[in-house]
């Protein structure tokens, strides 16, 4: 019997232009295994039904006679079908409130759920992510918007000619034009009033990777968090700009033993350890923030640290390339999209402001940054995902769940299985009654 594979059409936002797996790839299945595709058509994604076509699929509205339909984004509650094993990016894992009728349809729909998020190997090192494409995709915006509030505050530099990374025609082109600000700034310099200029980064994962890549093609100069103190009272050097990266350490101190951090017991036992972030902060120009969080561990920045230490902050802009709601930047308080990527936070009225505004912090929270370089994030995350869909369509989901022949790669991915939690994810139940 021919196993049917769908492909849905992202439907979160007219940005959202990405594939799971691209028309290459779907033609090596075809032609390797016999696999049958459906690909929804779709008017916005990057790569069009015409390719998918010439690489041997269907195209196709209806994807109800496929056994697996594999997406990127959160399919929409009335899209949901009966007894299908569906592979996306759920958002449930930690409880998203906004996701939990999502997640009871597919229990009522008796369905089994993998989520991309939760493919890892032995050591909890991610599989299949996308989040270095949010880290370039993030940091480029971030960039614009940098440029956009010196121009609000009448100082103009280079990077006012930064676009969004949606408008340029490619990663190429955006990394030739950053590279030739690079240049202007390594030639011509910044304006005195703005340096030295710092940017922070949170994190050494994909995201911060990836935003790095970007920033490098500025003229970079490395410095400790703990060097900026003595940078701020040395002679500016106006012919580059600042890159500190700001690990765990600098984000929470034992109380006990304030002279030592140990990683592994912080994350065991973050209770025993006081946050400390605000030493560091306010004396960055720019946060990019690109961390994993927890409700356990401290935030970074709170509304209180900003009212408090807002008058003798440096920071200009938070570009929080995780948008978490809610999560480690307490002022991330909703989702922003490319056409209205940022808002400002006062954090003396404390109150927040579309766009740009005189007073206070701007920050940007795109949440489908890599749908904005949708070409090279697809092609990236299908060459990822490529090996896995032999092995996650060949399975037999008729077996109980502890028979199933995943590898375990996969098998700790799978959420919900045939309408049931699986052991490792009943802990959902809570959040399911607590949203219901």
């Amino acid at each position: 019997m021919t196993v049917k594979i769908g492909i849905r059409r992202e439907e979160k936002n007219q940005w959202e232009r990405r594939t799971p797996l691209i028309p290459a790839h779907v033609k090596t299945l075809i032609e390797q295994y016999g696999y049958e595709f459906v690909v929804q058509p779709s008017k916005i994604r990057y790569f069009k039904d015409e390719e998918f076509k010439e690489a041997g699929a269907t195209i196709s509205e209806d994807l109800s006679d496929c056994d697996f339909i594999f997406g990127v984004k959160e399919v929409p509650i009335d899209k949901i079908l009966p007894n299908k094993v569906y592979i996306y990016f759920s958002h449930t894992m930690k409880c998203q409130p906004h996701n939990m009728p999502k997640l009871r349809k597919i229990l009522a729909e008796r369905c089994t759920l993998i989520d991309y998020e939760l493919i890892s190997d032995e050591n909890g090192k991610r599989l299949v992510f996308f989040g270095y494409h949010a880290g370039l995709a993030g940091m480029i915006d971030t960039l614009w918007a940098l440029g956009r509030k010196f121009q609000q505050k009448g100082i103009h530099t280079p990077l006012e000619h930064v676009k969004m990374a949606h408008e340029y025609k490619n990663l190429e082109e955006a990394k030739r034009e950053i590279a030739s600000i690079g240049k202007e700034i390594r030639e011509e310099g910044l304006p005195k009033e703005i340096t030295p200029l710092i940017f922070g980064i949170t994190g050494y994962g994909h995201v911060s990777q990836g935003a790095q890549e970007i920033l490098d093609l500025l003229p970079v100069e490395i410095i400790e968090p703990e060097e900026i103190d003595d940078l701020l009272k040395e002679a500016r050097n106006h012919h580059v700009v600042y890159k500190t990266i700001l690990r765990q350490q600098h984000m929470a101190r034992n109380r006990k033993n304030p002279d030592t951090f140990d990683k592994l017991h912080y994350y065991a036992h973050p209770k025993e350890y006081d946050p400390i972030f605000n030493e560091f902060w306010p004396k960055l120009s720019v946060l990019v923030n690109g961390i994993y969080w927890e409700e356990r561990f401290p935030r970074l920045i709170t509304k209180k640290s900003m009212k408090e230490l807002h008058s003798r902050s440096r920071l200009e802009l938070i570009g929080d390339l995780t948008c978490d709601i809610n999560g480690s930047i307490e002022l991330t308080i909703r989702a922003t999209t490319p056409d209205y990527p940022i808002y400002t936070y006062d954090p003396i009225k404390d109150e927040f402001f579309d766009g740009l505004n005189p007073n206070g912090i701007v920050i940007l929270a795109v949440d489908n940054l890599p749908g904005e370089i949708s070409k090279e994030a697809s092609e990236f995350f299908s060459n990822q995902l490529l090996p896995f869909v032999p092995q996650i369509v060949s399975a037999d989901y008729a077996i109980p769940l502890e028979r199933l022949n995943l590898p375990p790669e996969i098998k700790k991915a799978v959420i919900v299985y045939n309408g049931e939690l699986t052991p490792k994810y009943q802990y959902l139940k809570k959040c399911l009654d607590q949203n219901a």
